[in-house]
């Protein structure tokens, strides 16, 4: 079972080519939407992340309010390790877990798992490829600015994370996410045959 990260900036199209992936019957575990759930009340790092940041990052119901919290650790690229330092952890404890339930299984095919920080959290090293999506600056812009962000925080948060070109260097699969969904989906089906019945190195 060949264990692959599929990673990329944010607003490049991963989630489109994630979701591809699963249309076509592969495995994909969103490690972004599990952080989200470890720090919702009564997870694993909720009380961590709060007694870090404090109440003025929930909402009325105690909640944690992810906006207001990225609204803190974009603006302190110390605050931002700091969280990420308490998360991340758990995030890829998660993960490798999830990767032996799917080989005690019995899955063949490759599995994924989608994160918009897999270097940063380290969970990179613990797998056998990496799959990164891209497209050019301006679209990831052009992207967050369309879900409401304005044009400094959309570039505050680009310039949170690692650099596409890093990311590409490390690539073992690149998807070009600049063109149409077609032109995606045709890179996704290429990559689909490519790994169908493909095993890990030894």
């Amino acid at each position: 079972m060949l264990r692959l990260g599929l990673t990329g900036g944010i607003a490049s199209g991963k989630s489109a080519v994630s979701a591809m992936l699963r249309e076509m019957g592969f495995a994909v575990l969103d490690a972004d939407a599990l952080a989200h759930k470890l720090i919702e009340p009564g997870q694993a790092a909720y009380a961590e992340v709060l007694q870090e940041f404090g109440p003025s990052i929930t909402d009325s119901s105690g909640r944690i309010d992810r906006s207001k919290l990225g609204a803190v650790v974009f603006a302190d690229r110390a605050k931002l390790d700091r969280l990420n330092a308490i998360v991340h952890p758990r995030v890829a404890e998660v993960v490798l877990s999830q990767f032996e339930i799917w080989r005690r299984s019995g899955v063949r095919d490759a599995v994924f798992v989608e994160a918009a920080l897999l270097f940063e959290s380290g969970i990179h090293k613990k797998l056998n490829g990496l799959v990164v999506v891209w497209c050019k600056p301006e679209q990831q812009v052009e992207r967050l600015l369309a879900r409401g962000l304005s044009e400094t925080e959309a570039r505050r948060r680009i310039a949170a994370q690692l650099p596409v070109e890093e990311k590409l260097q490390q690539a073992t699969e690149k998807i070009d996410c600049s063109g149409s969904l077609e032109e995606t989906r045709r890179q996704v089906q290429a990559l689909a045959s490519k790994l169908r019945g493909a095993q890990p190195p030894p």
